[in-house]
């Protein structure tokens, strides 16, 4: 199944897509991590997320592909690294909200629909895609932010309308959505 994680930030998605890869899909994992390192705080984040993703052995459950822009090629190097390894791959992608950041802060906007056409297009049967509802606040003073979130919400409409499921998670509550 492919399911779309959203809701506000430090809601729980990420720990719900992992609970949902490691329960649901086969033992053929990989999670594709669009954030990088831009300051201490950041990569005190990705420490978290990476120690999330380590089994009770303290081993990686995870093949981790850290890619900011290139979602399409991501997928197509998980898939092709787990084809040795028994059962569907099952892919964890977070977080769009961080890639559409990358996308405007490398100035590649235009790039961003074909990019997102050919990532959907290869999704795996078995996939979860982290996302979050930025457009319940203000709306933005400046053109900047206000693009920013019209193309989160463009991005987070083609998903939905793309995987099976849809949650959105709510205190670390999932509601389904989809």
């Amino acid at each position: 199944m492919r399911y779309l994680l959203t809701g506000a930030i430090k809601a729980g998605k990420s720990y719900r897509a992992l609970q949902i890869a490691r329960s649901e899909f086969s033992k053929s994992l990989a999670f594709i991590a669009t954030a990088e390192v831009t300051d201490a705080e950041m990569e005190e984040r990705i420490a978290k997320h990476r120690r999330e993703r380590l089994g009770s052995d303290g081993r990686e459950e995870f093949l981790t592909i850290e890619e900011p822009i290139e979602l399409d090629r991501a997928i197509d190097e998980a898939c092709s690294l787990l084809t040795a390894t028994p059962g569907n791959p099952g892919i964890v992608i977070d977080c769009i909200p961080m890639w559409v950041n990358n996308i405007l802060y490398y100035h590649r906007e235009q790039d961003l629909p074909a990019i997102l056409e050919r990532a959907i297009a290869k999704l795996p049967e078995d996939t979860v895609i982290v996302t979050n509802e930025i457009g319940w606040g203000n709306i933005p003073y400046d053109e900047l932010s206000r693009r920013y979130n019209r193309l989160v919400a463009e991005v987070n409409i083609r998903l939905a309308a793309a995987v099976d499921h849809v949650e959105l998670l709510v205190a670390g509550i999932p509601v389904r959505i989809k």
